[in-house]
C-alpha cells in the first residue's frame, strides 16, 4: 500500500556548468535558516572539496537539508560540466522532482539538455529557474522560449509543459513569479517547491528498502552508504541486507551501526528513519553505488539508472623516468592498482582494465577533465606514476568504425568567427548553426571527440580570451579522418643534469622555453615548444666554457624569455603519442617513451618507413 509522506520533499537542482547552482543552493539554505544570522558563510559553501573551490566547479554531487515551515526540504546540488554527469544521473534517482536552472543570457546549453532529458525520463516534476535576471544583457524572453522549445524536443508531457517558472538572481538572494519584478527573498521560490514537488511515496509499513546512489567515506565510521528510503523504516543495530548491483547473485547480511539524516550542511545521528527522506547508514565495507539495502526478509533489487558509457581512455603506469621514486609516496604497481580499483567503485563513470604490462592499466571516463581531476586528486594524495595522451574509444557499429562525436557550443565576438570556423574545420568539425547574440555569435558544431583535444589554447588564442566554449557527447558516427590536432614539436634534453642559464640562452632560439635555470632534466624530457612540427634535441645544461683571459666588456648578459609553464589540463592536451607525462606531488614533467635518442631515431625512422 503506497502512502505519501507529506513533510518531505525532495529535489535536485541540475543545470549548466557556471549558470549558477551552487550559489542558488547557497541562498536557499541562509534562508531556510540553515546558518545563524550573524554566521559568516563562503561563497558556493557546497563546494568543500579543495579542488572545487580552487576551479571555481562541483565536481562531486552534495547533499543538504533545510526545514521550510513544518516541512523539510532535501536539497541536492548536482555537478554542471558535462564529464561529471554520471554523477548527475544517479543522484536523481534519490529525488521526486528538480530545479532546473538557466543564466538568463546564455539561455539553454548542451549540458541543460543532458540532465533535462534524465529528469524527464525518470518522470520527475520540473521548476524552471531563470537565473542572473540582474544582468544587463539578460534575455529572458527569449531564454523562456527555448526552454519550452527544448522541453518540446524532448517530448515532455503536457504536465512537464506547465511546469512553473521562477525568476531568479541567485547572487542577490532574491526570487519572483514575475519577470517584470525582481522580488526581494527566495520565498516564491520555496513555496513553488512545496506546492510543486512531490511529497515521496513508499509504504511505510513495508520491508525495508533504500537505493544506494552515493557512498562516502569516514576515518571512524568506514563506508557510509547515501540514498532515499523507497519503503520501511530502519532502526541502529538492525539486521539488514544487501543486494549487490555488479553481481546480482551475491547477498551480504550486515548490521546498521550508525544511521544519519542532513540538517543544513551537517549529518545529525538518529536512531530510526523512516519512508522518504535521504539518510545515510554504515555498517559493511563491500557497499558500492547502486547496491539496494533491504529486509532480510524481500531480497529484491531496485532498478538501478543506466550510467553512460565512457568515451576517453588513458593509459596509467608505474613511473619509470631516471627521477622515479624520489618525489612521490606511493610509486609502485600495487598502490596505483589499489588506487584505481577504489575509485573506480566510487565513480561508475569511470572503467578501469588490467593490461599486459603489470605496471600499466587503461582507465577510461567521460572526457578529458574527468580523467584529469582524478589525476590532480591522486598527486595530491602523493601518488607519483604516468599518464598517456588521452585517446577517444572507436567502436564497430554494424561493421563500420565509428568514433564519438560532440556537440559544441561557442559563443565569440563577430570578428573571431573566421578563425574560429577554418581552425575547426581542419579538425573536422561540421557547422550546424550560427545565431547572433547582441554584439556577439554564437556558433553550434559536431566534431570528433579528438578534434578537440588541445585546441582549448588555440580558442582562446583566435578569440583573444572572450571566447565561451561548452561541449558534451552527441552520438557515435563514422571515422571522419585522420585530424593533425598537433602543428609544433617539441625541445627535448640531451642529458641529465640542472638547466643553466648558458643552456638555456642558446636554446630559447629554437622555440619557447618551459622551465628555468635551476631546474632538474633528464636526457628524452621535453623542455619547450618548437613552431616547427619536428622534435629538436637542445642542450640545457651547457656551460659557458671559462679561459684564464677575459677582455673587459666581451661578456653579454643573458637574458631569458619568459617560460610557458602549463597545468595539468594543458599538458593532457600538449601530449603526443610518443609522449607520457609524467605525475608527481611536485612536479609535472613531459617527456618522449622512448628516452634515448638514438633509439627514439631509429623507431621513428621505422614508423616513417612501414
Amino acid at each position: 500500500m503506497e502512502n505519501t509522506i507529506k513533510g518531505i520533499r525532495n529535489v535536485a537542482i541540475i543545470a549548466h556548468v557556471d549558470h549558477g547552482k551552487t550559489t542558488l543552493v547557497n541562498e536557499l539554505l541562509k534562508q531556510g535558516g540553515v546558518f545563524r544570522q550573524n554566521q559568516e558563510v563562503a561563497d558556493r559553501v557546497m563546494d568543500s572539496n579543495a579542488l572545487e573551490r580552487e576551479r571555481g566547479i562541483t565536481i562531486l554531487s552534495k547533499n543538504a537539508a533545510l526545514m521550510y515551515g513544518d516541512i523539510k526540504i532535501n536539497v541536492v546540488d548536482t555537478p554542471g560540466h558535462a564529464d561529471f554527469g554520471g554523477e548527475v544521473e544517479r543522484v536523481l534517482k534519490m529525488v521526486d522532482g528538480v530545479l532546473l536552472v538557466v543564466d538568463a543570457f546564455e539561455g539553454t546549453m548542451p549540458q541543460t539538455r543532458f540532465v533535462l532529458q534524465k529528469a524527464l525520463e525518470l518522470n520527475h516534476k520540473v521548476i524552471i529557474v531563470i537565473n542572473k535576471i540582474d544582468r544587463k544583457d539578460a534575455r529572458i524572453s527569449e531564454v523562456v522560449d527555448e526552454v519550452l522549445e527544448l522541453l518540446m524536443d524532448l517530448g515532455a508531457s503536457d504536465e512537464q509543459l506547465d511546469s512553473p517558472i521562477c525568476y531568479a538572481s541567485a547572487r542577490q538572494g532574491i526570487c519572483s513569479l514575475d519577470p517584470e519584478v525582481l522580488g526581494t527573498d527566495m520565498k516564491p521560490l520555496l513555496d513553488t517547491i512545496i506546492k510543486h514537488i512531490p511529497a515521496p511515496n513508499g509504504n511505510a509499513n513495508g520491508s525495508f528498502k533504500m537505493l544506494v546512489s552515493s557512498c562516502e567515506q569516514n576515518d571512524y565510521l568506514g563506508k557510509l552508504a547515501v540514498g532515499k528510503v523507497e519503503q520501511g523504516s530502519c532502526k541502529v543495530n538492525e539486521q539488514l541486507s544487501l543486494v549487490n548491483y555488479h553481481d546480482q547473485g551475491k547477498k551480504i547480511n550486515f548490521k546498521v551501526s550508525n544511521i544519519f539524516e542532513y540538517q543544513g550542511l551537517k549529518r545529525v545521528p538518529v536512531t530510526n528513519v523512516t519512508t522518504g527522506d535521504i539518510i545515510c547508514i554504515s555498517g559493511t565495507e563491500e557497499v558500492t553505488i547502486g547496491d539496494t539495502v533491504t529486509n532480510k526478509d524481500d531480497l529484491t533489487a531496485i532498478p538501478f539508472v543506466k550510467i553512460s558509457e565512457p568515451s576517453v581512455e588513458m593509459e596509467f603506469s608505474v613511473n619509470n623516468s631516471p627521477f622515479a621514486g624520489t618525489e612521490g609516496k606511493f610509486c609502485t604497481s600495487r598502490h596505483l592498482r589499489d588506487r584505481l580499483l577504489k575509485e573506480a567503485v566510487k565513480d561508475l563513470s569511470l572503467r578501469v582494465y588490467e593490461t599486459d604490462s603489470a605496471d600499466t592499466f587503461r582507465v577510461l571516463g567521460r572526457g578529458e577533465m574527468h580523467i584529469s581531476i582524478l589525476v590532480e586528486n591522486m598527486r595530491r594524495d602523493g601518488f607519483e606514476f604516468q599518464v598517456s595522451m588521452p585517446k577517444v574509444i572507436y567502436k564497430e557499429i554494424d561493421g563500420v568504425k565509428c568514433e564519438p562525436i560532440d556537440e559544441l557550443i561557442i559563443d565569440v565576438p563577430e570578428d573571431s568567427v573566421g578563425a574560429v570556423i577554418s581552425t575547426l574545420g581542419a579538425r573536422k568539425g561540421e557547422l550546424i548553426n550560427m545565431n547572433p547574440r547582441g554584439s556577439r555569435i554564437r556558433l553550434e558544431f559536431h566534431i570528433p571527440s579528438r578534434g578537440l583535444f588541445g585546441y582549448k589554447n588555440q580558442f582562446l588564442t583566435d578569440t583573444r580570451g572572450e571566447g565561451i566554449m561548452n561541449s558534451i557527447f552527441y552520438k557515435y558516427e563514422p571515422y571522419k579522418g585522420a585530424i593533425n590536432s598537433r602543428n609544433f614539436g617539441a625541445l627535448v634534453a640531451y642529458e641529465t643534469g640542472e638547466a643553466v642559464q648558458y643552456g638555456l640562452f642558446n636554446s630559447q632560439e629554437r622555440g619557447r622555453l618551459l622551465i628555468t635555470p635551476g631546474t632538474k632534466v633528464y636526457g628524452g624530457m621535453v623542455v619547450g615548444i618548437n613552431p616547427k612540427a619536428e622534435d629538436i634535441v637542445v642542450n640545457v645544461c651547457k656551460r659557458k666554457q671559462l679561459t684564464n683571459m677575459r677582455a673587459s666588456g666581451t661578456d653579454e648578459a643573458l637574458r631569458l624569455e619568459p617560460v610557458k609553464a602549463l597545468t595539468l589540463e594543458e599538458s593532457l592536451e600538449f601530449l603526443a603519442e610518443d609522449e607520457l607525462l609524467e605525475v608527481t606531488p611536485v612536479n609535472l614533467r613531459i617527456r618522449k617513451k622512448i628516452l634515448d635518442h638514438t633509439m627514439r631515431g631509429r623507431a621513428d625512422f621505422k614508423k616513417k618507413n612501414s
